[in-house]
């Protein structure tokens, strides 16, 4: 999760298949996911072959000197130029021709009117016409989109940075992420999810302490195998100004401030931005939980100067349960450190606690009944898949990836298109090291999500 270019669904699933050993590996990996290679039915012809279970065939010296490095499978641009040259003798000017129809970032290139010189061309040199049209279809699907092998490569190098740097650097990995937001696939949230499962010690925002980016933290030297924690930055506050967080972060021995009093006047907050760093739990250090710290805040924007009014408080402020802190914490910056709200929500539930977990998944046999639920943070629907859609749930112990064929969409599309969180009925489908749950069955939960904002990134 968040490694460059292979965080998608797609090349998640791709990569326990293809097992790169070395660095061409990712080459190829980076630019095997892709609708040319994909609809030119490219993807199994060469993960079979590079498994054992298919020979390879290169049906002649000419082919072979073009495709050898990818198993006699054309995965890049320049080799169905090449292709082209050497098995139907197109000439220089005609492969730039093709090379010019086959335009990245089309979605339909037009090869109709090569098809004839391409399939003669290579029956004319001893090819014969089964290959050819396997050929031209190959051409074709990269049509509609397909990476040229230098660009593969650039890509793979920055894949092999970041996936090194998520594997042995994981806190700054996370934090670089972090400040890099928004982008990518995911949100701060699952982002954050992601790092502590891979023991990752992530700090709250507190005024005392935080930035306004986030950044690594620790108390005392680190090891040689030890990770430093990561304090969230103001930044995460909905609301807040980055002139408001520089004019806290200035304050001199600020993690000496000792009340909400002390921090209004040395930082000049107004009551607005005070508010939003109760509500954001920012206030906690100095003043106890949200009531406590919304409270203060309070007491502490009517007050003038130095001059303090005497405002009396309650008695006995309400307690803050476990779901109302976790619940504003998605309302005000869209991450919580506390309970998973599906752990909170199983406790309230009993259908939710029949629920498989992700974590247990892996154990099941293929094809065995389950039952799943989690907050919906991602849905796909590519182009390539047609009217397949791909979920995401994220629950307390993982990601659940969720399979809904075209039929099952349609028929439940409201679910598919708009719930917050699901539980669905399946089975379970093991591909390699990949499972997935293939829906039959979508339940919308959402509205057991009251007052909770998640995010989901979707294709609608």
């Amino acid at each position: 999760l968040g490694v460059f270019q292979v965080e998608s669904r797609a090349q998640m699933a791709m990569l326990p298949r293809l097992k790169p050993r070395c660095f061409y590996d990712l080459v190829i990996q980076v630019a095997i996911v892709r609708p040319g290679p994909i609809q030119g039915d490219m993807v199994h012809p060469y993960l079979r072959r590079r498994q054992g279970l298919e020979p390879v065939d290169y049906v002649s010296p000419d082919i072979q000197s073009v495709l050898e490095k990818t198993l006699g499978v054309p995965i890049f641009q320049e080799q169905v130029i090449r292709l082209a040259m050497v098995a139907a003798g197109f000439t220089a000017t005609e492969a730039d021709m093709l090379r010019r129809s086959m335009a990245a970032w089309r979605r339909q290139g037009d090869l109709t009117h090569l098809r004839d010189r391409l399939i003669n061309g290579m029956r004319r040199r001893g090819y014969s016409q089964a290959f050819a049209e396997r050929i031209f279809a190959q051409i074709k699907g990269f049509a509609a989109y397909g990476f040229p092998e230098s660009h593969a490569a650039s890509f793979a190098l920055l894949v092999y940075a970041s996936a090194w740097l998520k594997r042995h650097e994981p806190a700054f990995f996370c934090c670089a992420l972090l400040n890099s937001q928004p982008m990518g696939f995911y949100s701060p949230s699952q982002i954050v999810q992601d790092a502590r499962r891979h023991g990752v010690t992530i700090l709250p925002i507190d005024v005392r302490y935080s930035q306004w980016d986030h950044r690594p933290e620790t108390s005392a030297p680190l090891s040689a195998n030890e990770q430093p924690a990561i304090r969230l930055g103001f930044r995460l506050i909905k609301g807040l100004s980055r002139d408001a967080a520089a004019r806290i972060c200035q304050l001199p021995e600020r993690h000496r401030l000792s009340s909400v009093a002390a921090l209004v006047e040395q930082a000049r907050l107004s009551g607005a931005e005070l508010s939003r760093l109760a509500k954001a739990g920012a206030l906690a250090g100095l003043a106890g939980d949200r009531h406590q710290a919304n409270w203060a805040a309070e007491v502490a924007a009517k007050s003038t100067g130095l001059a303090k009014q005497k405002i009396i408080p309650p008695k006995v402020l309400p307690t803050t349960s476990e779901a109302q802190e976790v619940w504003q914490d998605y309302a005000t910056t869209g991450v919580t450190l506390r309970t998973h709200p599906m752990a909170l929500l199983r406790r309230k539930h009993a259908v939710l606690r029949r629920c498989l977990t992700a974590s247990t998944l892996s154990s099941l046999a293929d094809k065995q009944w389950v039952r799943v639920a989690g907050l919906v943070t991602c849905r796909q629907r590519p182009a390539t898949a047609n009217g397949t859609v791909f979920l995401t749930l994220e629950d307390e112990t993982g990601l659940v990836n969720i399979i809904v064929w075209p039929a099952v969409a349609e028929a439940q599309k409201a679910a598919v298109r708009y719930a917050e969180l699901l539980q669905i009925h399946g089975t379970i489908s093991r591909d390699a090291n990949c499972v997935y749950v293939v829906a039959g069955k979508l339940l919308d939960r959402s509205a057991w999500l009251t007052g909770l904002a998640t995010q989901t990134r979707a294709f609608r």
